[in-house]
């Protein structure tokens, strides 16, 4: 029987127009810059497809009724989905490692919008059990180490409080390689993002579902939720060329997953 060793046309995912497959390593120092592009990659982003109306609105979905609820935004960028989340009665708190894409935040949600510039890798400046929701939309898969940052996470929110995270899908990653990385590892890879004839690399880290869960699960969470999400059924309309193709092929994962309300401490 012959063995077929290639992804099928229909399997495969078309990502975004600003990324490509880069062959190098990047320079540690140089990747992963948001603030070297932060206007151009908000513009490119506030009414794109796959990041607006795929990953941002499979996490608000996935949030549901979030009125009154204290949300820490982890990663907000230039905060699209704290304005959505506040928009419905959230109250939201941004944080980003790039300052760059939190002037724009607080350009977005105003001068009194409560945004901290904060890197996921150190301790969080908030107390324990601050928060009942954590929202993290394509962020976690920039971190090498899951163990330090859910920790973190798990911390600041109140028993019975949830953290609603989206990544890109490990099976789009693997099948998408040329040549196909160790689906069981723990890797590293290289894209280049382009805005206005400028690179800019990108370095993220991939890792197996159960190595996800698995974290989340160390880390103190209940799973509650894995989605593979579709585009929001209101883009149909906006993008008529790509939203069947979309829909039809795997782009991100989301986890909803639960602090135990179990756990000793109070809830504020």
């Amino acid at each position: 029987m012959e063995r077929v060793t290639d992804v099928p046309e229909s399997f495969a995912v078309r990502g975004p127009a600003w990324v490509s497959t880069a062959t190098q390593p990047a320079d540690p120092a140089q990747a992963n810059d948001y603030d070297s592009f932060a206007e151009a990659y908000s513009a490119e982003t506030e009414n794109n497809l796959m990041i607006e109306y795929c990953a941002r609105s499979a996490i608000t979905a996935l949030a549901g009724d979030v009125d009154g609820r204290r949300i820490l935004d982890a990663g907000c960028g230039s905060g699209p989905l704290s304005a959505a989340l506040r928009d419905r009665g959230a109250v939201v708190t941004g944080i980003d490692a790039s300052a760059g894409m939190l002037e724009l935040a607080r350009r977005r949600l105003g001068d009194d919008a409560d945004l901290h510039v904060v890197d996921l890798n150190n301790r969080l400046p908030f107390a324990d059990g601050a928060f009942d929701d954590v929202v993290a939309s394509l962020v976690l898969h920039y971190l090498e180490d899951w163990g330090p940052t859910l920790a973190e996470i798990r911390r600041v929110l109140r028993p019975g409080g949830r953290l609603i995270a989206s990544v890109n899908h490990p099976l789009v990653e693997h099948l998408s390689q040329n040549p196909r990385h160790n689906y069981f590892a723990t890797t590293s890879y290289t894209s280049e993002w382009t805005f206005n004839g400028q690179s800019f690399p990108m370095t993220f880290w991939r890792r197996p579902l159960h190595a996800m869960t698995g974290a989340f699960t160390t880390a103190g969470f209940r799973l509650a939720v894995i989605n593979e999400p579709q585009p929001d059924p209101a883009a149909r309309e906006l993008f008529p060329d790509d939203f069947d193709d979309l829909s039809t092929k795997l782009s991100f994962l989301c986890f909803v997953v639960e602090a135990p309300p179990s756990d000793a401490g109070s809830d504020g």
